[in-house]
Formats: C-alpha cells, structure tokens, sequence
C-alpha cells in the first residue's frame, strides 16, 4: 500500500487480535503507516489480558481464534470497556455470526479475504464519529460557564452567533424577542437566558399563548378573585404572580389576542397587573421574554399585532436559524440526542447516512431530529446501529431518495422570483426611471415594459 503524507489514524490506539501472522502483520504495519498505535495479541486470551492493561479506542478481532473466540472476547469487551468498539474479522462461512454479533454491540465487520484499505477505511470512519462525541462533550464543557446551554448544541457560525447574544443579553434586564420556527429551541434559549441573568434564583414561568383562548389565557397570566365568575370558587394566583422577582417566557406571542394584547402592554409599562374580578393593581417584578413563529413586524402590518406592543418586545430580538441553515450541526446534534436517549448503549450512525440526514431539510427542525432519533432507537432492536430509513424519512417516489416536504419552490420558480426582485430592485435605485433602468438591466423598454406588465409591478 502507498504510503500517505496524512496521518488518518494518528491518536487512535488499535488492538489487533489475530492468530494468522499473515494477516495480523501487513495489517499491524498498514495501521501503523496510518498514524494508528497497534498492540498485537496472537489469540483471545492474550487480547483478554492486554486489554485488562491498556486503554483502546478499537479492538479488531478475528471471530475464530485459539483460547477465546471473537465472540467471547466481544461481550467481554462490551461488559468491561463500553468505550472500546470492536471490529470483526470474519469468513464468509460465519457472516451469520458476525452479524449476530452486531447486534451485541459490534461497530462493524470485514469479510475474509480483505484489501487492508477497508479496515483501515472503517478505522477513518470510526475515527470521525468518536470526534463527533468527544466535541459534543467538549461544547458542553465549553459552554459550562453558562448554565443551561449545554442543551443547545451547535457549533456552526449561526449557533456561535446565539451564544454570544445570550451572553451579552442575560445579564440585563432587556425584554427579548425570540424569533425563530417551530422546533429550532426557543424555550431552550429563554431558559439559558433566564438561568444566566440575576434572577436565576427566582422562578421560571413559562406559558404558551397558542394552546389556550383567550379567556382562559386571560385567567391563566392573571389569575382571578374568588367570585370572579360562575366557577370562581376560590383565589388563583396567575403566571405573572408567580414569576415575581424571576422571568415569564410567552411562547408563540403572535397568537395571542388582541384584547390580551392590550392588558399585556399595561403589565410592561407599569409592572402592575389586576386579577379577573379584582379591582387592586398589583406590582410585579419580572422579566419577559417572548417567543414567535412569524414574523410579528408582518402581523403588525396586517393590523393583528399591536405595533406599540412589539416595540416593547422587541428590545432585543434574538433570531434562531432553521436547522436546514445549518447542516454542519447535524450529526453534533444526532449524537446529543443518542447519548440523551442512548440509556447507555453507544449507538453509531454510519457516514452515508449522517450525509443523508445533512441533506434532509428537517422541516420540524431540531425537535423532528430527536424524534427520528428516539424512533430509530426504539426500532433498533439489538442493533447498535441506527438504521437509515428510520432516521431519515425515505422518498415514497425515487428509490434512494429521500423525502422531501412539499412547498420547495422549482428552478423555474426561483429564476422567476429572482428576475422580479431584481427589477423592483433597480426601478426602486432609478426611482421608476424605466429608460435608466432598462439599460442598467440590459433589456429594451418594451421588453421591460412587459416584465413589469407580467409582474404586476408598478
């Protein structure tokens, strides 16, 4: 094998259990050249004890081997050492077993008789997916002096750009607007800020505008007075009471009411509230931060959201970005979730589809990511690698493919769209100066003329 200037293995520490000198040595000599660090044990015993004296990432064994089998040698590999992945060397005779094996906690298996570059490939590939996990545990560390991001995983320049907002942000006492779609984490935020802000010692409310209407919603920010109405048996103590001296977070604002909307703009410019059926304000000390799914600037312009109330939110605004935006935090995110919902078992994903699930446009964000992560561990039996088809959603159409959420626009579309804001773009410089502006866009004016015609553009 050619030998490479790239060190692919370097820092790996490999145990070869292998009876054929034939094989173990070329291997050993080839992982070495690779950057890996090689012991070598001649039957499974001797891997037995090496491995009772030293730390491995990767035991590769033979399933036949003199004193202790692969198979043995694998469970107590599982049992003793849970961060040592075990690779199978196998003849074609006990594929069966091998894949039985598998299912106790193997990472993988090669076929006898083998090229040396597909272990060593498998090697890369685990090599990668091991810097996956030690990163995840490196951002937590990382974000330690923040309570409550460990929970936020991302490391892409979008996610760096959040960080660094909750910093600066949570030690005020600033409202903020937290912008984002559903799924992308926002309650997560709120309470990171919350958790890092000088009210951390004081309560966390959170409620969610959308899941009641609006009296209810009413009853539940306010509380009410016994006797208030007909089912008023007895005081109730509101959201707002009980966040006193903490932060109230109102998730998915824009589908709060307009009444409500008024009282809500009462409670940020005085800090009193009133109960339903009461008739003494009541001062409150809190924070609030609010939560939307759209973008509430619309809203006020359709006249559904009260523009001297979003100007009280959006002291801060905070933008989350959908995860199609950031692809790069995909398997970050993936083996979060798998050592979350894991319950100690160390599965793996393999890179094809790790690169699948990067190209998925995750309608449902990071919430449908950990969806599809609890299913394929449910459906994993005793495999401990996760199938693809229950991670990424196959397409019902194209074989192979994968699905895609209906609404992403057509080339034709997009070129259309582009055409029509770039012209309203360079009408809008020339201050509707059709001439100017036909020349700029290199078309006669009859043909801008159309355009404009065809676009409805004034």
């Amino acid at each position: 094998m050619a030998k490479s200037t790239t060190k692919p293995l370097a820092g790996m520490t490999i145990l070869l259990a292998e009876d054929e000198q034939a094989i173990a040595v070329p291997l050993a000599d080839d992982i070495r050249d690779a950057g890996g660090t090689i012991d070598v044990a001649s039957n499974g015993l001797d891997a037995a004890r090496a491995l009772e004296n030293g730390t491995y990432d990767v035991l590769i064994t033979d399933v036949r081997m003199p004193g202790l089998e692969g198979d043995e040698l694998l469970r107590a590999t599982r049992e003793r050492f849970p961060n040592t992945s075990v690779i199978l060397i196998t003849g074609y005779g006990t594929v069966e077993d091998a894949v039985g094996a598998m299912r106790i906690g193997a990472y993988d298996y090669v076929l006898k008789p083998f090229y040396n570059e597909d272990i060593l490939l498998k090697l890369e590939k685990l090599r990668e997916h091991r810097r996956l996990q030690q990163e995840n545990a490196r951002l937590r560390e990382a974000l330690g002096e923040l309570d409550g991001l460990d929970r936020i995983v991302g490391k892409s320049p979008a996610m760096e750009a959040v960080f660094k907002n909750i910093r600066t942000v949570a030690p005020t006492e600033a409202s903020v607007l937290i912008t984002g779609e559903s799924g992308t984490g926002k309650e997560l935020v709120a309470h990171a800020i919350h958790r890092n802000s000088t009210r951390r010692d004081h309560p966390f409310v959170a409620v969610s505008c959308g899941a009641l209407p609006a009296t209810l919603l009413e009853d539940e920010l306010f509380g009410h007075e016994k006797g208030a109405f007909t089912d008023a048996h007895r005081q109730k103590i509101g959201r707002f009471e009980k966040a006193q001296g903490g932060s109230i977070f109102l998730d998915d604002i824009d589908d709060m009411e307009l009444p409500t909307q008024v009282k809500l703009l009462r409670v940020l410019q005085e800090r009193v509230i009133e109960r339903l059926g009461g008739e003494e304000p009541l001062a409150v000390d809190i924070r609030v931060i609010t939560a939307t799914k759209v973008d509430l600037a619309e809203l006020v312009r359709e006249g559904k959201f009260r523009e001297d109330l979003y100007y009280r939110l959006n002291v801060v605004p905070l933008d989350l970005p959908p995860l199609r935006k950031r692809a790069e935090d995909v398997p970050l995110l993936a083996y979060h979730f798998i050592e979350k919902h894991g319950r100690g078992t160390s599965y793996d994903v393999d890179d094809e589809t790790l690169q699948r699930m990067r190209a998925y446009p995750w309608p449902g964000n990071v919430r449908e990511l950990e969806n599809a992560v609890q299913r394929a561990i449910a459906l994993a039996g005793d495999a401990t690698v996760l199938k693809r088809e229950h991670l990424v959603p196959p397409s019902p159409d194209f074989k192979k493919g994968i699905a895609i959420p209906r609404g992403d626009a057509t080339l034709k579309e997009v070129v259309i769209d582009a055409e029509r804001e770039h012209i309203q773009r360079v009408l809008k410089t020339t201050n509707g100066h059709k001439a100017q502006a036909a020349s700029i866009l290199g078309i006669s004016r009859k043909n801008l003329w159309e355009k404009m015609k065809e676009y409805e553009l004034e």
